[in-house]
């Protein structure tokens, strides 16, 4: 069987079709929504009026600490947009030297989190990566021109908004070069490539191996249209780059150690986080990165480690605690969550041992709160307070928690059964009385039915009032005893207590009648 190729435009509809496949599923904002938004962005950034002491407010409301860096940050992000603001009005400079910022500190001080709070501050799109995922073109692993696309993402597809945004890239420490033998795709050479981005180029919207848009690119070819490349220019992106540098500390101690000489006195050593403040250009290159690379980074941000009294601020103080998170959780399943201050402050002393900064916080907050968001939701609880002790065994108040509601309900069954017969009895003059095989069974199936036991009495027995009376005037019988087999089928037991009853009155009526007629 020969096999028939389709012709040109039956391939060109196929190819259309595959690339369609592989669309947006959402529909594009229109070209009106799209110069709308852009306006909107355009005025916001036009009427930038912030100084650096209304940013640095800003941010201390969600980051403790850090004042040097929040003060220095926010002095460089005010210089930047008013530059921006400058070029939107057509009075920009000529050469714009971008004051690109370089946070150092160790992990969990907050550096993502300043970086995130800027952003949200200004109102621009932001994209946040780590350095280790990225290797030098050609090679495998992500090209750093990706970054300045998934800005445009962040933007909505809108070029002219996305070239005013933030590039945060983390652990930048790590793509300092080794002494390898060879070429170093992940780190000098990614040094390089970032050195274009921080200045200023044009990346291509469309990443050269991007087939969609290759394919693209042919059907406008065989169209006869002209297709232009389009670009980002990063003239106006503000790159903020950040790491741990562990090693720092120890070059700038060698620095300082041969810079005195002889027996001059030198003062007292200095602990790591005060040296790493006083690193150099210098020190920086001795640690790997390149000369050119660093020296793109004038903005030296040092930020310092947090100490027990420190996370105990983030956690009570700051607008973006993680307490807000968990009290929310469990405010969906309508249970109010309380912290002592002594809580707050032995979860900050238990997350200094994580030694990973704020983020043991979460740590430790899972590890407690792990057991009452699994068991508590759907019992009825209203409130947990967590306090010390609850801290050190959250597992054993849990329990206690579990224990005291489980008697609470028992009374509470007992006080609606309770409740159920007194009523019946004031009502009827009938007394019903049930075997305790009974109450338990009346229990479980009013846990089954997620029902009270009160209301499953009253369904169950709706109909007992009126026949029990029958009963009673035809016997005189005024106490019932319930077992848990007339449980099964109330109403059947009661006909047949009825029926009884008649049996009775009707042999009751044959031996009066018997002795009436003895007696004539």
């Amino acid at each position: 069987m020969s096999f028939v190729f389709p012709d040109p435009q039956e391939m060109q509809k196929r190819l259309q079709d595959f690339v369609k496949s592989f669309g947006n599923p959402n529909p594009m904002p229109s070209e009106t929504d799209k110069e709308d938004r852009k306006e909107k962005f355009k005025e916001k950034i036009l009427q930038f009026q912030f100084t650096p002491k209304e940013i640095k407010s800003y941010l201390d409301r969600f980051v403790i600490k850090q004042e040097e860096a929040k003060k220095v940050l926010s002095v460089a992000v005010c210089d930047h947009y008013n530059q921006v603001k400058e070029a939107l009005m057509g009075r920009g400079p000529v050469h714009y030297v971008k004051q690109n910022i370089l946070l150092v500190g160790p992990s969990g001080v907050g550096k993502t989190y300043l970086v995130r709070c800027l952003a949200d501050c200004i109102g621009v799109p932001m994209v946040k990566a780590d350095a280790t995922k990225f290797s030098e073109t050609g090679y495998v692993g992500a090209d750093v021109e990706d970054l300045v696309r998934e800005l445009i993402q962040q933007a909505e597809g809108d070029t002219e908004i996305a070239q005013y945004g933030i590039v945060y890239l983390d652990e930048v420490d790590k793509l300092a070069s080794s002494n390898m033998i060879g070429r170093d795709v992940s780190g000098r050479g990614v040094q390089s490539n970032l050195l274009k981005l921080l200045e200023e180029t044009d990346v291509p919207v469309k990443a050269a191996y991007d087939v969609l848009g290759q394919m693209q690119s042919i059907f406008d070819f065989q169209r006869g249209l002209r297709s232009l490349r389009k670009t980002i220019n990063t003239r106006y992106i503000l790159f903020i780059l950040s790491g741990a540098f562990e090693k720092l500390s120890e070059i700038v101690q060698r620095r300082i150690r041969r810079s005195h000489l002889g027996f001059q006195p030198h003062g007292p050593e200095k602990v790591v986080a005060d040296l790493i403040s006083e690193a150099t250009t210098a020190d920086f290159v001795e640690y790997g990165l390149e000369p050119e690379f660093i020296g793109r980074l004038p903005v030296r941000v040092f930020c310092q480690s947090l100490d027990a009294e420190d996370l105990f601020h983030v956690l009570r103080d700051s607008e973006g605690s993680i307490l807000k998170q968990y009290k929310s959780s469990f405010a969906a399943y309508g249970i109010e969550l309380k912290f002592t201050e002594e809580a707050l402050r032995l979860i900050a002393e238990k997350a200094i041992e994580e030694g990973t900064g704020a983020r043991g916080l979460m740590t430790i907050c899972e590890k407690i709160l792990r057991p009452f968001r699994f068991e508590l939701p759907g019992t009825g609880i209203k409130e947990v307070e967590i306090d010390p002790p609850t801290v050190m065994d959250p597992e054993g108040k849990v329990l206690k928690i579990l224990k005291e509601l489980e008697e609470t309900k028992k009374n509470k069954e007992k006080e609606e059964i309770e409740q159920f017969l007194h009523e019946f009895y004031k009502t009827n003059e009938i007394r019903i009385i049930f075997q305790n095989e009974a109450v338990e069974a009346l229990k479980q199936e009013a846990q089954e039915r997620g029902i009270s036991v009160l209301d499953l009495c009253k369904e169950k027995f709706k109909n007992y009032a009126l026949g029990l009376k029958l009963v009673k005037k035809n016997n005189g019988l005024s106490v019932f005893t319930i077992s848990k087999e007339d449980l099964l089928h109330p109403d059947e037991t009661l006909n047949n207590w009825i029926a009884a009853s008649y049996k009775s009155d009707l042999l009751q009526s044959t031996e009066s009648n018997s002795s009436s007629q003895s007696n004539n």
